[in-house]
């Protein structure tokens, strides 16, 4: 793996896939939160199925972790390399010339949104963990829309949500194309995949957006 990792090229296709990965997660993460709005029923079976199937749990789950720890160790690996690599005495850097702010500041969004990950485990992972396996209480399914509410009781945490998904959407605007790109997608889809990217970069954060801002209105 690190002989594969050492190529700049298999860095930055590692780090896409890892994207596309995670973007995937994204999708179904919003998919079983968007259900509280509309039935507490089905939010309490989804979120049940989730959190006590075993191949999710056991399988898919480490993957997971692995995927988000893999995703931001690289971006700054990438980063750090791109920055010794612009670091040339004789040559003038102006990354306004040929990049986007959005590009050219990917790893303070992504620090942003790492914080938040580390609170959303906080919120939601650590307890789950100390529920099942710690304290070790009886299975409970109805349980989950009443912890989903009561973490969204709080402004401060929900204007910390609401600022972690907008950098998330800002963050989404170009790593979304630019996961497809490092993979051999810079072709005739590359305006379909941007315009899939910009619609996906909106509507999934506006989604975890709005599961956040309705449960603190309706707790």
């Amino acid at each position: 793996m690190s002989g594969f990792l050492s190529s700049s090229i298999a860095r930055k296709v590692a780090m896409a896939l890892s994207a596309l990965f995670l973007i995937f997660f994204l999708i179904i993460h919003l998919a079983v939160n968007i259900t509280s709005i509309f039935s507490e029923s089905v939010f309490n079976e989804l979120s049940h199925f989730m959190g006590t199937n075993p191949l999710i749990q056991f399988a898919l789950q480490p993957v997971l972790i692995f995927g988000v720890v893999f995703h931001f160790a690289m971006g700054f690996v990438l980063e750090l390399r791109n920055k010794g690599a612009r670091n040339v005495k004789y040559v003038k850097y102006n990354g306004a010339a040929s990049a986007t702010w959005m590009s050219r500041n990917m790893i303070y969004s992504g620090l942003v949104i790492l914080a938040f990950i580390v609170l959303h485990f906080i919120d939601f992972w650590f307890p789950e963990m100390n529920y099942k396996y710690i304290e070790a209480l009886p299975a409970d399914p109805t349980r989950y829309f009443g912890e989903l509410q009561h973490k969204f009781e709080n402004p401060l945490r929900v204007g910390a949500y609401v600022v972690a998904f907008i950098l998330l959407a800002l963050h989404l605007l170009h790593g979304f194309q630019s996961a497809f790109q490092s993979i051999g997608f810079n072709n005739k889809y590359s305006k379909c995949v941007k315009s899939l990217g910009k619609i996906y970069a909106i509507v999934i954060p506006l989604g975890f957006i709005t599961v956040a801002l309705y449960h603190y209105f309706n707790h």
